[in-house]
């Protein structure tokens, strides 16, 4: 009983890190100690990288707006395609996650590195099949999303870039989950930082030219982007292999292991499927929003960024308990497991709230950053304002999909998803949108219900524990 006191309320001189080892990381055992300690070590670094994912997308955004609603629209139909592959980037970094975290709670960092190089190879292999499908269908893949023919032309290089470079999204996202799955978080923040800090820089370039660089627009954003996530892959596979944190990969003592990589496939399929559920119905969501037009498009497309900004540090705080659950299951600490996501779940749900309050009232100036389109900013500020009625049911949500991953039962969240988006997301949308004649605030108010409704599914799931008892 005074263990379990100690752990929720440690005393203060132990409770808080340094600001080095929140930013640079350290080697530490999460599995012991004070519990609030374990979450503020591992989610704000955490926090920190889904920051950066999303100044990924901003950057781009905020300098594609200047030119035009035509390439804006471009972008945001790509983007609602290219998730297809986020969708398997997380699905597979889920599986690593999971193994990685539990074989370090097993005090088994070996077998851990192991499994992060059957991992790599699979990213690779997934990636390729997706380079060739993206590149030759291009166009045919943004007339199908509802694009014009010229924003079809406009955007046909963007998106044939963005899919033929994908690996460099799979990777990005699996090495970092590697990292979250061992306790280095920290190291996946620095990756990311040097990442984006050469996509801000080079964007701005590329698109609108410098000197002798010429103009290249749209496509421009692309490069910026794929340049920025190469060198964050060089940096990761640097620190992986450096020995500094708690996994340490010597990529030439390994080979290709059949076992291990259908042990990792068996638990990364239904993360995949999880995802690409969810990320499914908001291509089918991006679809509905296109019958109303470019403006429409444009506006929705800005919307998403602005928010997804504000939901990727929320992720981060789920990919905190994640790792925790997984580590604590390894270490055959169930009850610590379950304390840190509800803890983690309380402090993610008040971030939420505080976010969707800051954009139901500035939601207008939010839009503004990115365009200047009077009827993008109306539909665009429509969009934040309805969706941020349910951040305070989701914050808790997305904490605990993310905790079932952690302890490598991917198949629950895949059901959530499933019932969320697409028994009731889409068909609502469709109908509150078109026969109904709300127009694209239908889309928005099914949006909203479907991310409460996951929630309270979550939570009730949740409470039954089957989830202690996933072998992986």
């Amino acid at each position: 009983m005074n263990q379990l006191t100690n752990e929720l309320h440690p005393p203060d001189a132990a409770r808080w890190p340094s600001i080095r080892e929140l930013l640079v990381g350290s080697k530490r055992d999460f599995t012991t100690g004070p519990l609030s300690r374990a979450v503020v070590i591992l989610a704000i670094p955490m926090v920190l990288e889904m920051l950066m994912q999303s100044v990924f997308e901003l950057a781009d955004i905020y300098f594609v707006g200047r030119l035009g609603p035509d390439a804006l629209a471009a972008a945001g139909l790509t983007a609602s395609v290219i998730v297809l592959v986020f969708a398997i980037a997380i699905g597979l970094s889920m599986g690593i996650a999971a193994t990685v975290s539990r074989r370090i709670g097993e005090k088994n960092p070996e077998e851990a590195a192991e499994a992060s190089y059957q991992a790599i190879l699979l990213a690779i292999v997934v990636s390729i099949p997706v380079a060739i499908v993206g590149i030759v269908f291009a166009r045919e893949a943004l007339l199908f999303m509802g694009a014009t023919e010229h924003v079809a032309d406009i955007g046909r290089g963007y998106f044939a870039l963005t899919f033929g470079a994908n690996i460099v999204v799979v990777l990005l996202f699996m090495l970092n989950a590697i990292f979250r799955g061992a306790g280095d978080a920290a190291f996946a923040l620095r990756a990311l930082f040097i990442a984006n800090t050469l996509n801000i820089v080079l964007d701005p370039i590329l698109i609108f030219g410098l000197g002798p660089i010429p103009a290249l627009g749209l496509f421009g954003a692309g490069v910026a982007t794929v340049i920025g996530r190469a060198v964050g892959i060089a940096v990761q596979l640097h620190l992986l292999t450096s020995g500094r944190g708690n996994l340490t990969l010597r990529l030439k003592s390994y080979r290709p292991q059949a076992e291990r990589l259908k042990r990792l496939i068996r638990i990364s399929l239904p993360a995949v499927a999880q995802f690409f559920v969810g990320t499914a119905s908001w291509m089918l969501i991006m679809r509905l929003v296109s019958q109303f037009g470019t403006n429409a498009t444009a506006g929705y497309t800005v919307a998403i960024r602005v928010i997804v900004f504000a939901l990727l540090p929320s992720w981060g705080m789920g990919n905190a308990a994640a790792a925790l659950v997984g580590q604590c299951l390894g270490a055959d600490k169930p009850d610590r497991a379950e304390k840190a996501v509800w803890m983690t779940s309380l402090a993610n749900t008040a971030f939420l709230t505080v976010c969707g309050i800051l954009l139901f009232f500035f939601a207008p100036e939010a839009v503004r950053l990115f365009t200047n389109d009077p009827a993008a900013v109306d539909i665009g500020a429509l969009c934040l304002r309805t969706i941020a009625f349910s951040y305070p049911f989701y914050g808790f949500g997305m904490v605990v999909v993310q905790a079932f991953n952690g302890a490598g039962d991917t198949s629950t969240p895949t059901a959530i998803n499933l019932i969320a988006f697409w028994i009731v997301q889409i068909p609502l949308g469709y109908v509150l949108s078109l026969p109904l004649d709300f127009g694209p605030k239908g889309v928005f108010i099914a949006i909203a219900i479907a991310q409460s409704l996951l929630a309270i599914i979550a939570v009730a799931w949740f409470r039954r524990g089957k989830w202690k008892s996933v072998v992986v």
